[in-house]
C-alpha cells in the first residue's frame, strides 16, 4: 500500500469514529411525546398515527413532496421512491415500518403510485396539520415571506412542501414519541 493510500485510510478511520460519535449524539437526543391525534387517508380508510406502525415499535415517515394542487409528485422524491419497496422487508425484520405521507388527496397519490409501479404504503395528510407540524409543509404566508422553520433552521422553504424524514417510536403502553426528523437537503 503506498503512502497516499495509508493517509487516506487513516482519515477514513477518523471519519468513521466521528460518525459513530455523531450517531450516538443523535440517539441521545430527547424524545418528544406526540399528544395530537392524526387521521390519515389510506386505501383501507382512515388510519391513526398509531395504526401506521402496523404492529411494530418504530415508524419512519418519508414526507413525499406532493402539494394538493400538483398533478404529479416531486421528481426528486420519485427517484428515491423507486427504491422503497425493496427496503421495506429489511426494515420490517428490524421492527420498523416505513410509509410515505403527502398532502395531496389519496386519489392523486394512488393514481401516481400505480403509474409509477410502486407498492409501498402511502397516505394522505391533506386535511390536517401533520406535515406542517413536522416541518415538511408551509403556509402561504411563510412562502410569501420566504421564511419558515425547516430542518431546525429558519430559512426560505422555496415550496409549499419539502422532503423530509420523521421517525417515531411506540412503547408497550401505546405512547408515541417523535425521536428524530431531518430533511435530505439543507437550504440557505
Amino acid at each position: 500500500m503506498d503512502r497516499g493510500q495509508k493517509k487516506l485510510l487513516q482519515k477514513e478511520k477518523e471519519f468513521t469514529k466521528l460518525r459513530d460519535e455523531l450517531t450516538q449524539q443523535r440517539r441521545d437526543l430527547p424524545w418528544e411525546a406526540v399528544r395530537k391525534s392524526y387521521s390519515f387517508d389510506g386505501p383501507s380508510g382512515k388510519m391513526s398515527l398509531s395504526d401506521l406502525f402496523s404492529g411494530r415499535s418504530q415508524l419512519i415517515v418519508y414526507h413525499f413532496m406532493f402539494d394538493p394542487n400538483w398533478d404529479r409528485g416531486c421528481k426528486h422524491c420519485s427517484f428515491w421512491a423507486d427504491h422503497y419497496s425493496g427496503m421495506i422487508p429489511h426494515l420490517n425484520h428490524r421492527d420498523v415500518t416505513f410509509v410515505c405521507i403527502s398532502r395531496a388527496p389519496l386519489e392523486k397519490l394512488e393514481a401516481f403510485k400505480e403509474q409509477m409501479g410502486w407498492t409501498f404504503p402511502w397516505y394522505s395528510a391533506g386535511h390536517m396539520d401533520f406535515n406542517f407540524d413536522f416541518q415538511a409543509s408551509f403556509t402561504e404566508e411563510e412562502i410569501e415571506n420566504k421564511q419558515s422553520f425547516y430542518n431546525y433552521t429558519l430559512q426560505n422553504p422555496m415550496s409549499t412542501d419539502r422532503e423530509g424524514v420523521s421517525v417515531f417510536f411506540k412503547d408497550k403502553e401505546e405512547n408515541i414519541f417523535h425521536t428524530y426528523s431531518t430533511s435530505l437537503v439543507v437550504l440557505t
